[in-house]
């Protein structure tokens, strides 16, 4: 047994610090003497003195060495062309146990993208054949050239990941957020499906986050049942409870995956405890950086905490992963929006509009940005009404027309546009302006009506509680001077509000002990 089988032995039992160093001696050892190992023996030398560097983090120094490996290995492959075989019989052995050239190439891919050096990292990945890519070559592929902004050749190998392992579940939302067709991404599992015992799910679950991805989610919330983007639907949907029941399941079954921290964030962000939302964001990008749901709920919470530039670096890279999801760019949208930043919300706007096409929901978020400036309210107009031509009921287009038609105060038209969308469906939203716009002429208690309605389907709804609250004292104008009278003698309630806010940050800055209470 020669010492080159010791190194290899240490490697495989995973001694790592022990291979670095006696590999390191034994390198060193070569170059001062070159007939000291053969050169396959020197090859191999080199791969599992990189193969320590890699594990201990060292990815340049790794690089170095696998290049050397390669360098290596191709002078010989030429020796063995141009020499036969001396029959030694000593190396036959060590011939058949030499490290895979693919792996080596693979190694320093992976360095390349450790040190940010994405080129780098297609550059060596495209040297090897076709025919000669393993699925994890061709995954990583794909993932670089989608991040390249590469989109044919990215499709092209996550095909080749399906092709070779169909039950790929990253390699399918892969294609799904490049726009590729949910029934085409399903037609490539279909015989696995088929054919596996209690599979049948997955083509639903294919079929959700087809929906997801291009914007539907009425669609995706009565077709998918799944962790973290299931919970945020259902939190969009307004059914809390039912949200903070999923979060607990998923707690049960295990807090190291990012998704029971987002569904739980989904909750008590449309609970409006912002801060809360803003740690269990962060606790799930720290155990999924790739989680696009965790990047869009930390996003949201520090846009609504006033951080808006910490929320545009999320929602950026939320793009960046996930190219083809509006929500997405409707959060950095709304960043530029919050910060005055009209120039660019119209630029990002109108490449949503040119990328993903003229759909209720592109044409809903333009108008949004042309809303803001008044020299753009006529198109704004025209981008709505043609989104409710397309999706006469899609609540956004709803309400960036009544906020149009409030503006030039025809209350009436907007009653008519409201009572319509309302026929077929049931918004917290949409009953509360429906309900401002009551007031405007004069039908109190229609509002007041319209004002209960919205709170009983969202009892946190701030908005709709002040209307009642402002018709209440407007009915009883006499009831209102006295209470005003009380609060002069009493002081003012603000400093309790703000007290309370300041109760409520306390209670949520020893997060561990509300965990304890899961």
């Amino acid at each position: 047994m020669s010492v080159i089988d010791h190194v290899r032995d240490m490697a495989a039992a995973g001694l790592h610090s022990n291979v670095r160093l006696l590999s390191s001696l034994l390198l060193t050892m070569s170059n001062n003497n070159p007939e000291l190992f053969s050169p396959s023996q020197k090859y191999q030398l080199l791969v599992h003195h990189a193969d320590s560097l890699f594990h201990d983090k060292e990815y340049r120094n790794a690089v170095s060495k696998y290049a050397m490996a390669l360098q290596q290995k191709k002078a010989l492959s030429k020796t063995s062309k141009v020499r036969p075989s001396t029959g030694n019989s000593a190396s036959t052995p060590q011939s058949q146990c030499l490290p895979s050239e693919i792996e080596v190439k693979y190694k320093m891919a992976e360095c390349y993208t450790m040190l940010k050096l994405d080129k780098d990292a297609i550059a060596i990945l495209d040297g090897v054949p076709s025919r000669q890519r393993t699925p994890k070559i061709n995954m990583m592929l794909a993932n670089l050239y989608r991040k390249a902004g590469q989109e044919r050749p990215s499709v092209t190998s996550y095909k080749e990941v399906l092709r070779q392992c169909p039950l790929a579940l990253d390699a399918i939302l892969g294609l799904l957020s490049l726009s590729v067709k949910g029934a085409e991404v399903a037609s490539m599992t279909m015989n696995v499906i088929q054919t596996v015992p209690n599979l049948d799910w997955l083509s639903v679950w294919i079929k959700a986050y087809a929906f997801v991805h291009t914007g539907d989610n009425s669609r995706a919330i009565n077709t998918i049942w799944w962790m973290d983007v299931y919970g945020y639907l259902l939190a969009r949907e307004g059914r809390l409870e039912d949200v903070e029941s999923l979060g607990c399941r998923l707690f049960n079954i295990s807090d190291q995956h990012a998704e029971p921290w987002v569904v739980s964030g989904c909750h008590s962000f449309y609970s409006k405890r912002y801060s809360r939302a803003l740690y269990l964001g962060a606790k799930a990008i720290q155990l999924n950086s790739n989680s696009v749901q965790a990047l869009l709920l930390k996003g949201a919470a520090l846009r609504n905490m006033g951080r808006v530039q910490e929320a545009i670096i999320h929602f950026r890279e939320a793009i960046r992963l996930a190219p083809c999801r509006l929500d997405c760019y409707e959060g950095l949208i709304e960043c530029y929006l919050a910060s005055n930043s009209i120039r660019e919300a119209m630029v990002m706007a109108n490449n949503v509009y040119k990328t993903l096409g003229a759909n209720a929901q592109t044409l809903t978020l333009l108008a949004t940005v042309c809303l803001e400036d008044p020299v753009t309210q006529e198109k704004a107009k025209t981008l709505l009404d043609k989104a409710l031509a397309q999706r006469p009921g899609y609540v956004k287009a709803v309400v960036k027309k009544a906020e149009l038609l409030s503006r030039e105060q025809k209350y009436e038209d907007g009653i008519a546009l409201l009572r319509n969308a309302l026929a077929n469906q049931s918004d917290c939203v949409l009953h509360r302006i429906l309900g401002d716009f009551l007031v405007a002429v004069n039908e109190y208690q229609e509002a007041m009506d319209q004002y209960s309605i919205a709170l009983s389907l969202d009892p946190n709804d701030q908005k709709s509680l002040e209307g009642m609250q402002k018709m209440e004292k407007e009915e009883s104008p006499t009831d209102a001077t006295q209470e005003e009278d009380v609060d002069d003698m009493e002081g003012s309630g603000e400093e309790g509000d703000l007290e309370g806010s300041d109760s409520e940050a306390a209670q949520w800055a020893d997060q561990e002990q509300w965990f304890g209470m899961q």
